[in-house]
């Protein structure tokens, strides 16, 4: 994270901070009231959920990201610690826990490779932290630099606490209920299909929101994901590998072996792999290439730097 500081904003980052103390002590002074509980402070996030529980609360909280799994020893070392640390901070920082086998598409949009990894979203912007399980200094000190990213660059000043606040909603009160859009049935159908491996299904299901909605972002996103997984459901990956070595100029080989680059989390390597398939390829060969590598940028997102540099390089070579 170094450079990222704008010293020049200090004194701003430091009026910040005085506000956000006093927020947070006029809060105590009226006996709570307004603040979230300290429990509130740890979530666990899931792929559906990750817009509104990282993206959305990054623009008032930075949050930092546990990326994690059940049989990683290091993982039960380093998850408690940040746990602590959360509650510790007191608002100055937002804990985000995503379970990698449950969540597999984070993982790959996020490009771990190995676990426990932690980053952090602030603004809307991803910034890797630190992997494995760090020593409880050398995270404080990440932290301390985070939040101080946080309020200089963005004005975060984190959010309120209320010890007294209750974790949860009191069981009378129900919340109200949002009507149901015109493709949710559908989409919940895909979604399950593409949960149970039914991939024939779910591209089927999402086909049809996009035949009335060509534009539904859920659809589309989902659409790519059951048509890469399908591609990717029977191949043996070393057959793939081999093919894509020996055959560096087949597109085939090179779409399918980007195929499990991707699945496989090196977005990187899919990328430049279907870049350079470009560009040593004319004619329907490349278009077919070209539309492939579109595809894939569905599957990461637009907003991804990863799909932005890409798409930079593919401009390079058809133009």
């Amino acid at each position: 994270m170094s450079g990222v500081v704008d010293l020049a904003a200090v004194k701003a980052a430091g009026e910040a901070r005085a506000k956000a103390e006093q927020a947070r002590a006029d809060a105590s002074q009226q006996g709570g009231g307004g603040g979230v509980a300290p429990a509130s402070l740890v979530i666990d996030v899931d792929e559906a959920g990750f817009e509104s529980d990282v993206l959305q609360r990054s623009a008032e909280v930075p949050v930092v990201i546990d990326f994690w799994a059940e049989w990683c020893e290091p993982c039960k070392q380093l998850g408690p610690l940040l746990e602590r640390l959360a509650v510790e901070y007191n608002g100055r920082f937002l804990l985000a826990k995503v379970d990698v086998d449950a969540n597999q598409m984070l993982m790959q949009q996020f490009g771990i490779q190995g676990i426990p990894a932690v980053f952090a979203v602030v603004a809307g912007q991803a910034l890797p932290l630190f992997q494995g399980a760090a020593p409880e200094a050398q995270i404080r000190q990440t932290l301390d630099q985070l939040i101080q990213v946080g309020e200089e660059r963005f004005g975060l000043t984190g959010i309120v606490v209320d010890p007294d606040a209750a974790a949860v909603e009191p069981a009378d009160q129900v919340p109200a209920e949002v009507p149901a859009g015109p493709y949710d049935a559908l989409l919940e159908s895909a979604a399950q299909a593409l949960d149970a491996n039914d991939f024939a299904g779910a591209i089927e299901a999402y086909k049809r929101v996009l035949s009335d909605d060509p534009v539904n972002t859920e659809a589309k996103l989902g659409l790519a994901q059951a048509e890469l997984l399908g591609r990717v459901a029977e191949l043996d990956p070393q057959q793939v590998r081999k093919n894509a070595a020996e055959n560096p100029a087949d597109p085939a080989a090179q779409m399918t072996a980007a195929d499990l680059d991707l699945v496989g989390g090196h977005v990187e390597d899919a990328f430049g792999r279907l870049v350079e398939a470009v560009r040593r390829n004319f004619g329907d060969d490349r278009d077919a290439v070209r539309v492939r590598l579109l595809e894939l940028f569905e599957v990461i997102g637009p907003d991804d730097p990863r799909v932005a540099a890409a798409r930079t390089a593919l401009a390079r070579v058809l133009f």
